[in-house]
């Protein structure tokens, strides 16, 4: 999220950079990049400490979590200086999106992973029950690499690692060079509390230090980033043949029905659209609003836009964009709506009564689907509204996108809002909230489309950095298929009796 600027390498020959914050422009720090022989180091020691970590056993590792929980609420002033030191974003947000989150993901596994990680034991059908019992054993990967943004560089760097870690694997963490220290946190955090070492490490660095982990043969990626990213790290492991999580870009859209309530309704889009300046990635990008209600809800949206205070420090509610390069995108797409047609309501332009990098909350009307603000990720504090005849109208706008993230629904029918948002092809939607699904542990997180791959978070989540290793025992102790042969004109007359009994027209059944 600070601003980056590569200075002269190090006498070792690794590339430096210095970070400035994008509130103030003031130094942050500096940091060097692991090069591709740091990172074989690193992952040695992470596969030299896998079969210690995964041989402790379920129970063992979740200790580990609830002590990082203790460590995370014990020092929590500690990690929100660092992270609004690179990000400038309000204290406030930090602690939600960051602290909150963190703390109850750390909670929640501790808790669940010991009960979805357990051996089963599988009821067979048929007569299968009668000669095999089969146990399915939840085994780690192994090395996991998790390369994680800038926008949320705590939760999104911690939440992936505590679900490889649970389940048994090691892991890298290799944060976005824009927020190495905030990245850099979810390492520390079990460092501080003696986990053992090589279990969870840091490689600080560049594209090219991830590139490097990517292809340093761990046994899976979870990558949290661009779209263009993504396909490059899906290309490397589908060349390794390893497995990859993708959690990748959104443009969500946000339907207002006739019946919504108005005021809720406002206050529901200004939250999706503000919250961490618009920088997350299941953020409301587009309103899709019922045209015989836009008048009353666009004022409510323009003054409660009006009334969000931007600063530096103190009480404030929206920060800087965390990135110079984003901030020139944001700008761009107003710039471009403005000249195709779209009136700005409020905000519009960089506020430059403040030294960063900050844009003015903005709200957009008489936008058109084809402009750039509705097509592409603006991922900023930008809310374009668009006027519909219809919900089936506002759905089609809604799917017409090649990202498939997250979306929401805004009705007084709930019944009626669950059956718009499973017209919506995305990987998850909210009735009468915001796009929250990343925050429920409970609930599988993903994309569809360019949205990404795969999905992190509750049971699927954690299974998905394991291998599910069926081991099938016979009740008869192999004699069956010992005297397999040799075949025999009655053997197969009988299999075919077996046959007939189990599925024949009126014969009963084993079920």
């Amino acid at each position: 999220m600070a601003i980056v600027n590569a200075i002269e390498a190090s006498p070792q020959g690794r590339r430096r950079f210095e970070l400035s914050s994008p509130a103030t422009l003031e130094k942050v720090g500096e940091f060097e990049c692991a090069t591709e022989a740091d990172i074989a180091s690193i992952l040695s020691r992470a596969r030299d400490a896998q079969p210690g970590w995964e041989a402790m056993g379920v129970e063992l590792r979740a200790e580990f979590l609830k002590r990082a929980l203790a460590n995370l609420v014990r020092n929590q002033d500690k990690f929100v200086d660092v992270i609004v030191g690179e990000s400038g974003k309000p204290r406030t947000e930090v602690l939600m999106m960051d602290i909150f989150a963190a703390a109850d993901s750390l909670s929640f596994l501790a808790r669940k992973s010991p009960k979805w990680l357990k051996t089963e034991k599988l009821s067979l059908h048929g007569i299968l029950r009668l000669t095999k019992r089969v146990e399915v054993h939840y085994q780690a990967l192994g090395v996991v690499g998790v390369i994680s943004p800038w926008n949320g560089p705590l939760i999104l760097s911690l939440n992936p690692a505590i679900q490889a870690l649970i389940a048994g694997n090691t892991v890298v963490v290799k944060p976005s060079e824009v927020t190495p220290f905030s990245g850099k946190l979810a390492v520390d955090l079990f460092a501080e509390i003696g986990i053992p070492d090589g279990v969870i490490q840091v490689a600080m660095g560049d594209g090219e230090t991830g590139a490097a982990l990517v292809d340093g043969g761990v046994d899976k990626i979870h990558f949290t980033g661009s779209v263009a990213t993504g396909r490059k790290i899906a290309e490397s492991c589908a060349r390794q043949l390893i497995p990859c999580t993708l959690e990748l870009g959104g443009n969500d859209a946000m339907i207002v029905c006739s019946d919504a309530d108005l005021d809720t309704a406002a206050g529901g889009a200004v939250t999706g659209s503000m919250f961490n300046t618009g920088q997350y990635c299941c953020g409301t990008e587009r309103v899709y609003v019922m045209e015989d209600i836009v008048d009353g809800f666009t004022d409510r949206v323009v003054d409660r836009v009006n009334a969000l205070r931007q600063d530096t420090s103190g009480e404030f509610d929206v920060g800087p964009m965390f990135w110079d390069r984003q901030l020139d995108k944001v700008e761009q797409h107003v710039t471009d709506a403005v000249a195709s047609g779209a009136t700005v309501l409020a905000g519009g332009h960089k506020n430059d009564k403040l030294p960063g990098l900050y844009f003015e909350p903005t709200v957009l009307g008489d936008v058109t689907p084809d402009m750039d603000v509705m097509q592409e990720e603006t991922f900023g504090p930008v809310l374009p509204i668009v006027s519909v005849s219809s919900v089936d109208e506002a759905v089609k706008l809604a799917n017409d996108s090649p990202y498939g993230l997250s979306g929401s629904v805004w009705t007084a029918d709930d019944e009626f809002g669950v059956r718009i948002a499973s017209r919506i092809h995305t990987g998850s939607v909210s009735v009468n909230d915001m796009s929250v699904t990343y925050g429920i542990p409970e609930a599988p997180f993903g994309g569809r489309g360019d949205s990404g791959v795969g999905q992190a978070n509750g049971e699927i989540g954690v299974k998905s950095f394991c291998h599910a290793q069926p081991i099938v025992i016979d009740r008869f102790g192999g004699k069956q298929t010992a005297q397999q042969y040799p075949y025999s004109r009655s053997g197969e007359k009988m299999m075919q009796r077996i046959i007939r009994g189990l599925w024949g027209k009126g014969m009963s059944r084993i079920r």
